[in-house]
């Protein structure tokens, strides 16, 4: 079977909404300044700020208050699969596809998004860089998905919502790539995705030709 690599967090599923969300409950359930809203969101930076970071600069302005709940579990616990992005995996995988999600993260917060929304029965399996050892772009990651697909990663495909991440990984392992862009022009003039897609179930589709 051929390999598919998908990203989580903002691909297969709307992380930074989902912790949008996680965000608005946390300051309601503190009574803290709704206003807040953005600095959280700005200081969570899609995921990318450690967590140890953003813990701190929370306690710090907030008095002690120990968010580690909050960072840990509010994002997972809202996250959601849209259906049309269920769909094209159906379609994915009744067309004989081996489809492995591989994401940056914790552990126990990526596989509790990927549960939680029914992702594992809709994929073969998946790599998360904290178990594995790797992030994207190294290439061991991508490496560890084809293990875990018992498939090559000749002719293999990576779609993602990372310029770096997902299209410069693809494209340091050979795989082709596909950019998830959300309305956002590619500004990296390095390299450039096999191809770009709007959103992730068109996405998914064109690399599959499903």
């Amino acid at each position: 079977m051929p390999l598919l690599m998908i990203d989580l967090d903002n691909t297969l599923v709307d992380r930074d909404a989902a912790f949008r969300a996680a965000a608005t409950a946390f300051l309601a359930e503190h009574d803290l300044p709704e206003a807040d809203l953005d600095w959280i969101t700005a200081l969570d930076g899609s995921g990318l700020t450690p967590r140890p970071e953003v813990a701190s600069a929370l306690s710090a302005r907030y008095g002690g208050l120990d968010a580690r709940d909050f960072l840990d579990r509010g994002a997972a616990d809202r996250t959601t699969l849209e259906d049309p992005v269920r769909e094209a995996l159906v379609e994915v995988l009744a067309a004989d596809w081996s489809c492995v999600i591989v994401t940056n993260g914790r552990t126990v917060q990526q596989e509790a998004k990927i549960r939680n929304t029914g992702l594992d029965r809709l994929v073969h399996g998946w790599v998360i860089s904290e178990a594995a050892g790797h992030r994207k772009p190294e290439p061991e990651i991508f490496h560890l998905a084809a293990a875990l697909a018992g498939v090559p990663l000749d002719g293999s495909g990576m779609i993602g919502d990372s310029a770096l991440a997902d299209v410069g990984g693809a494209r340091g392992v050979g795989a082709r790539s596909a950019w998830v862009s959300g309305g956002r022009p590619w500004t990296e003039t390095r390299y450039q995705p096999t191809f770009t897609a709007p959103d992730t179930a068109s996405a998914i589709r064109r690399a599959t030709g499903t």
